[in-house]
This record gives structure tokens, C-alpha cells and sequence, in this order.
């Protein structure tokens, strides 16, 4: 485990490099769908963490955004998506990140989330805890939906989508301290495990979106569930991930004005 955490932020590290290498001079930005960006730094970045997990571990299975999947002989599945917040990086809006979760035997193990920006780099391992470069974090103690901040994010192509969460977004707004709506769902995640938030949920994600930000949410004292209440199912990507308590009061302010998806 020590090789694969070793590896994991080394690469998110040598990904977020090529970020700031090539921020505010990106090369190609193309078009998975309407209004769904990729550019050469997202498959740089891809690539660069593909390249050292397969040096390392070739047997490893990989799910990564650009490339899809790679099927692999051990039960160990490395997460990657590369650049989360791909829209704020063509911006130079400094609120992207690279995320990496690592899952055995279908059970996270390790997840990275590095901002390569503000240098923070979030981190967690099952059963020891969750870290901002090195420093544990923990969720908020905050009790009340009143006292709130939370955070949210949108489907690319909102105004074609049915349920596409503006219901939620406004019901919620109007009984907290505010939503934020930031664009990176693994930072989203990271700053509900350190406090700065209370609470985001989402609609619509990727595993690749999910998978390292759910372990640090759970290491750092936080729950995360479907928007529901039930278990996270990373492959329908609903999720209200918050510091426990106030999750309950986030879900009935969701389902009262019906389901977000």
C-alpha cells in the first residue's frame, strides 16, 4: 500500500504540472458533446498518470475519463480524472484539480485531490484519516442548514436536461448562507472534508468524479449517500455528501420540492 500511495501523489502531482505548465496557453480545446470540453492538457495529464501507474503496477485495472476502461489481472482499479474542472482551466479560473481514487477488491483505499493552483493537495487512506498537505482535516461542526454553506454543480448541458437540479439549487439558496457553484466536484468534496463547506450535492456525475473525493469525505468524518439517503452508487453519480449533521435537513429540502434527477 505504501508503493501505491507513493505513486498516486506523484502523479497527481506530475499532472498537475503539466497544468500550470500549459494554464492560459492550452493548444486544442475540442468537444465530447455541445458543451462538454476537453483539451490537450486534460489527455496530458491522463496519460502522464496512465504511464506511471502501468511502470509501477502493469496488471492494475484503469477507469479513466478521456481513455475509458482497461481491464487488468488484479482486483485493484485506479479512478483518474485527470482534470476536473476543464471549463474553469480554458478560463484560467483557478478552480481545477487532478483526482485520483484507488479501489480493491470494490472498496476505496486511497484517494488523491490535488489543486495544483493553491498547492493544496487532499488526501486520504481507509481507516487513517484524511490530510491537506499533510495536516488532518475534519468536516465542520456547523448543526444548522441556516448556518450552512454549501455547494452544488450542474450537468453540461443544463438548459437540455430534465431534472436539472435549478429546482434544488433554489430552494436550497434560499435557506442557507449561500450555494456555491464552483465547477470541480472532487474540490467541492474536499472542502466539505475540511470544513470550508457543509455540504454540496450534485447530480449526473462520473464515477471518476466520485471515487476519491467519497473516501475523504468518509475519513474526514463526513457522510455521503444518494440523494436519497441510501449508498452511493458512483455509476448513477447522485450524491449529497455533507458533515453529517446536517445531512438529514439537506435531503428533506431536496425531496420537498421532488427529486433532483
Amino acid at each position: 500500500m505504501e508503493k501505491v500511495k507513493q505513486i498516486a501523489l506523484q502523479a497527481a502531482k506530475e499532472a498537475g504540472a503539466i497544468q500550470m505548465a500549459h494554464l492560459g496557453n492550452i493548444k486544442n480545446i475540442d468537444y465530447k458533446s455541445a458543451f462538454n470540453i476537453v483539451t490537450n492538457v486534460d489527455k496530458a495529464s491522463e496519460a502522464k498518470i496512465i504511464e506511471l501507474i502501468k511502470d509501477n503496477f502493469p496488471d492494475d485495472q484503469i477507469l479513466a475519463e478521456e481513455s475509458g476502461a482497461k481491464t487488468g489481472n488484479t482486483k485493484r482499479r485506479w479512478l483518474i480524472d485527470p482534470l476536473d474542472g476543464t471549463t474553469n482551466y480554458t478560463h484560467s479560473y483557478p478552480f481545477f484539480s487532478v483526482s485520483i481514487g484507488i479501489e480493491e477488491n470494490g472498496q476505496m483505499v486511497f484517494a488523491v485531490v490535488f489543486n495544483p493552483f493553491s498547492n493544496e493537495l487532499f488526501w486520504a487512506e481507509l481507516g487513517k484519516g484524511a490530510f491537506l498537505n499533510d495536516k488532518p482535516i475534519h468536516v465542520s461542526s456547523t448543526n444548522s442548514i441556516e448556518k450552512s454553506l454549501l455547494a452544488t454543480g450542474f450537468p453540461p448541458d443544463t438548459k437540455n436536461i430534465l431534472g436539472n437540479n435549478m429546482i434544488q439549487f433554489s430552494t436550497l439558496t434560499d435557506l442557507c448562507h449561500g450555494v456555491r457553484r464552483d465547477g470541480s466536484a472532487a474540490l467541492d468534496l474536499c472542502f466539505v472534508a475540511s470544513g470550508r463547506l457543509d455540504g454540496y450535492w450534485e447530480i449526473k456525475l462520473a464515477p471518476w468524479d466520485i471515487a476519491a473525493g467519497s473516501l475523504i469525505i468518509e475519513e474526514a468524518g463526513g457522510k455521503i449517500t444518494n440523494l436519497e439517503g441510501g449508498p452511493l452508487d458512483m455509476n448513477k453519480g447522485h450524491i449529497l455528501a455533507s458533515n453529517t449533521l446536517i445531512h438529514e435537513q439537506i435531503l428533506s429540502a431536496i425531496q420537498l420540492k421532488g427529486s433532483a434527477v
